[in-house]
């Protein structure tokens, strides 16, 4: 039985888990770095090949249970993909009390999730770090591109957008001034946290693009874009919505192969432990 960075199988039963995690190899609309579709193997790979104890909260976030719940192939067409990520979520999200979490594949795949996560969860915020506004209504023909990935998420719930410094002239219309912290703004903000915090609350899904993060430190990613986000702020961002509000679901995507992809593979391993740790703290 394959188990999540090699756990213990008696860690890794659905029944037991306190933890879901499915992946989702798909790369069907990225238009520029191909390769995010060995993104969930890179990550599990790398997983594997971490220290199982996280020095900051002193805990074995593994011990409460991670249930790897399978692969989501489907790949015949972008809103295929999105049906099947939508259905596989709705069946897990049916174990209560229980943390859904997702490794892409692009950042189309979040489509799904979010939507089967916001039918369960009312007052939803979607909390968004990226580099791209992702808020296109279609493109290049579809609604399920990786270009629209919280476009339907922004009609629907609470967007939160943290670390953007890209978009299209035309999505300018979708973005919420009041909720988008851009990069350079964010440079320049000492309490760009608690800023980010106050627009944050209730249910809470979080989905992370790897390119949110500065190439320097996560440069394995489709588009990666200068000026991201630094690890420790994004940890201190992150530990602090874990506290203040419920998060019932969360993601990362867009780990890219490339000819070095294992310094962002790992930084990919070691941010969803370090999620699973200030999940397992704040409900403890």
């Amino acid at each position: 039985m394959k188990t999540y960075a090699d756990i213990p199988e008696e860690n890794a039963q659905l029944e037991t888990s306190k933890v879901m995690l499915v992946t989702v190899p798909y790369d069907g609309t990225s238009t520029w770095g191909k390769g995010a579709d060995k993104g969930p193997e890179l990550f599990l790979d790398a997983s594997e090949n971490m220290e199982l104890y996280d020095i900051e909260t002193s805990t074995e976030p593994y011990l409460e249970g991670v249930f790897l719940a399978g692969e989501i192939t489907e790949k015949s067409s972008p809103e295929a993909m999105t049906a099947a990520v939508y259905n596989k979520t709705k069946e897990l999200l049916a174990n209560d009390g229980k943390l859904f979490t997702l490794f892409g594949g692009e950042h189309s795949v979040s489509i799904g999730s979010i939507r089967a996560v916001g039918e369960k969860y009312e007052n939803l915020t979607v909390l968004q770090l990226d580099a791209h506004t992702d808020l296109r209504p279609e493109f290049h023909g579809s609604t399920s591109n990786h270009a629209c990935a919280v476009y339907e998420a922004s009609q629907k719930h609470n967007l939160v957008q943290v670390g953007i410094r890209s978009m299209d002239i035309e999505e300018m219309e979708y973005v919420n001034k009041e909720q988008c912290f851009w990069a350079h703004q964010i440079a320049n903000n000492e309490n760009w946290i608690n800023d980010v915090l106050e627009k944050v609350s209730g249910n809470v899904y979080i989905t992370i693009d790897l390119d949110a993060f500065d190439p320097s430190i996560a440069p394995s990613t489709g588009t990666p874009e200068p000026g991201g986000l630094q690890w420790y702020p994004t940890l201190e961002l992150l530990r602090k919505v874990f506290e203040k509000c419920n998060v019932v679901a969360f993601d990362i995507v867009e780990l890219m192969d490339s000819p070095m992809p294992k310094p962002t593979a790992f930084l990919a391993a070691k941010l969803y432990y370090k999620m699973l740790a200030y999940y397992h703290i704040s409900k403890n």
